[in-house]
């Protein structure tokens, strides 16, 4: 069974998980997309576990030695940074994710959509497994630019901000399609990625404040 066939059922796959979600695409769905037959599948991985992690793979291993770099180039020029640039160290990554397939990054970030808000849980101990360090490193420079906020503020925060990057840039069409018809302008998944950067970092970097464990018996 040819490499061709292994690409065939990716991509066949990719466009299926983006579309409707890791748990409502059936492995039947996408032999039938990618023409090939259940056999193939199982050869080339064995499990439908790990067919998402490979879709996923061919994203990350072009986007987090690139963000590891960033980082590491950010530190060395201001070993102090503030949380723009911290977050800043994540544009370049992303847009090049669009090398990798024709837009590559607006799929990427909807897959990992899918992953954040469906059941998949070997999808988080499969990138802390191989890409663990890079996701320390990029919390240990939020850190340095948010002294003062406790590691579990930062955990928060940054929880918030994925929620915030993943939900815009998996409605990044709809979204497109509305500032052209209501504002006349013309966005693309750059354009929305700039806008958003800002945005997440000032949530991120914003003053910290004290919770009580009961914040609702406060209000009340």
């Amino acid at each position: 069974m040819s490499a061709e066939t292994k690409v065939q059922i990716l991509d066949a796959a990719e466009r299926l998980f983006a579309e409707h979600g890791f748990g409502d695409t059936s492995l039947r769905a996408i032999t039938t997309q990618a023409k090939v037959n259940l056999a193939s599948v199982n050869y080339h991985f064995g499990s439908k576990k790990q067919l998402i992690q490979e879709v996923l793979q061919r994203y990350l291993t072009v986007l987090m030695p690139a963000v590891d770099d960033e980082l590491q180039n950010l530190l060395r020029r201001q070993p102090s940074p503030d949380v723009g640039q911290v977050f800043s160290c994540l544009v370049k990554p992303l847009l090049s994710l669009n090398l990798v397939h024709p837009d590559g990054t607006a799929i990427f970030v909807r897959l990992l959509g899918r992953g954040y808000s469906e059941s998949q849980g070997h999808l988080r101990k499969y990138i802390t497994f191989h890409y663990g360090a890079v996701l320390r490193a990029f919390v240990h420079a939020v850190h340095l630019a948010v002294p003062q906020l406790s590691p579990a503020e930062i955990f928060w925060r940054l929880h918030f901000a994925i929620g915030t990057f993943v939900f815009t840039m998996a409605s990044s069409k709809a979204l497109s399609e509305i500032a052209l018809a209501d504002y006349d302008q013309e966005v693309t998944v750059e354009g929305i990625i700039a806008r958003l950067m800002p945005y997440i970092s000032a949530g991120v970097g914003a003053p910290g404040t004290e919770v009580s464990p009961h914040p609702l018996m406060d209000i009340a």
